[in-house]
């Protein structure tokens, strides 16, 4: 698998403001949002001149016990991003956040490598695949055509137009063949009622198959993951489908019953779906139940995500929990969250043994670290800033790159 892409939000039986944010932004990508300057920091975002750190040449001093590292690097970017997983990517020594110009940071200084006009959709995913060596985007110029850089350069490596009787084809998942993409239909009036999936060939750029969906679907609020032969997605209609990836067929679908419309993760034969209080796991050869887990009562699970074989996921009661994702046996349960009052986590990155989350709201939240065999918390990073856009985290392996509205912070992975 390429990639898996999720979302959802906090608040029981109700949609966050991150998601509303984030398919209105799809069905509204052609206005203009505005962009920062990238590479440089705005002193307006971080209380005044002197208050940030530059790179760092020498270990830092010791930190005391709960204390959040200091960002080794900070710089205003031209985010321009709707709170959803797949829009920071760090990959290939850069850090890329969606924006316009789409611009790649060094990872070690956060220097511009390389920017992009025009280079990326408003709510749209950065896709990674071919090992992490294309970046596959819907174009920013809106003329229909699916294009592949290098991120380590920005050089186009491939480009795919769908054809002049679809708009604005958007890719949604990748593998090791195929580009995925769902774009709307066109009729004679130019209105769109309906929308078409399809499948890309990542060498030629040739389609390989396309499938028109049902009639009602919608082509934005769409996140998607391959596992070995399944294409998977959701949809804002509450939708959960599975198709075959080698000639489109749809395998199975079904009504999710709580606000899933976008959090899923997979796992060998299973998509692991959070429906309110209640995470399922089906089987994706035919869409039976393989197991479920059930949270307090009035409380929703946030995203998941399989990290190193384990699955964590939080839920709006603030209990973290890692499970055993082929069995949904629990292999912790923590707390360590609810005690301190903090913001509930929805996204996940792990680097060794500390485990990084992500929250929606700023306040109390920002970037979590929990000791990823425990659940303990470890500490939080918040930039100050008091933003009321969601935190995206990414990494490298080396760097934890939080990012907050346009402001994007370089921390030391522990």
């Amino acid at each position: 698998m390429s990639k898996g892409l999720a979302g959802y939000g906090t608040t029981a039986g109700r949609p966050s403001r991150r998601r509303i944010l984030r398919l209105a932004g799809g069905g509204l990508a052609l206005a203009t949002l505005g962009a920062g300057t990238v590479g440089c920091e705005d002193d307006s975002m971080t209380g005044g001149e002197g208050s940030i750190p530059p790179p760092r040449s020498t270990s830092p001093a010791p930190r005391k016990d709960g204390e959040a590292p200091a960002p080794l690097w900070v710089r205003r970017t031209s985010a321009e991003t709707y709170g959803d997983n797949d829009e920071l990517v760090a990959v290939g020594g850069v850090v890329i956040a969606s924006g316009d110009p789409l611009a790649a940071l060094e990872g070690t200084t956060g220097e511009t490598r390389w920017s992009l006009e025009g280079g990326a959709v408003p709510g749209a995913p950065l896709l990674l695949g071919d090992g992490g060596s294309t970046l596959y985007l819907a174009s920013g110029k809106y003329d229909g055509n699916v294009i592949g850089y290098d991120p380590s350069s920005g050089k186009e490596t491939w480009r795919s137009h769908l054809g002049k009787e679809y708009r604005q084809p958007r890719p949604v998942a990748v593998d090791d063949g195929q580009v995925y993409v769902i774009a709307e239909i066109l009729e004679a009036d130019n209105s769109s009622r309906t929308n078409v999936i399809a499948a890309l060939d990542n060498r030629t750029g040739k389609v390989v198959w396309k499938e028109q969906r049902d009639l009602g679907t919608q082509q934005n609020g769409v996140h998607a993951a391959v596992q070995g032969r399944y294409l998977v997605y959701t949809d804002f209609k509450n939708n959960l489908t599975v198709r075959d990836t080698a000639t489109g067929r749809q395998v199975w679908t079904q009504k999710t019953t709580k606000t899933s419309y976008g959090p899923f993760a997979v796992h060998q034969d299973l998509v692991i779906v959070p429906q309110g209080q209640r995470l399922q796991a089906f089987a994706l050869s035919d869409g039976s139940e393989r197991w479920s887990v059930e949270a307090e009562q009035f409380t929703a699970f946030s995203e998941p995500a399989v990290l190193d074989g384990v699955l964590y996921i939080a839920d709006s009661g603030r209990t973290l929990r890692a499970i055993e994702p082929g069995t949904g046996k629990s292999v912790w349960q923590s707390t360590s969250l609810k005690k301190s009052g903090g913001q509930v986590p929805r996204q996940f990155v792990r680097v060794g043994s500390t485990l990084y989350g992500a929250t929606d709201l700023d306040e109390k939240g920002g970037i979590h670290a929990f000791d990823a065999k425990t659940g303990d918390l470890l500490w939080t990073f918040n930039d100050g800033s008091s933003d009321h856009r969601a935190w995206l985290v990414a990494t490298d392996g080396k760097r934890v790159f939080a990012l907050h509205g346009k402001k994007l912070n370089a921390l030391p992975a522990e």
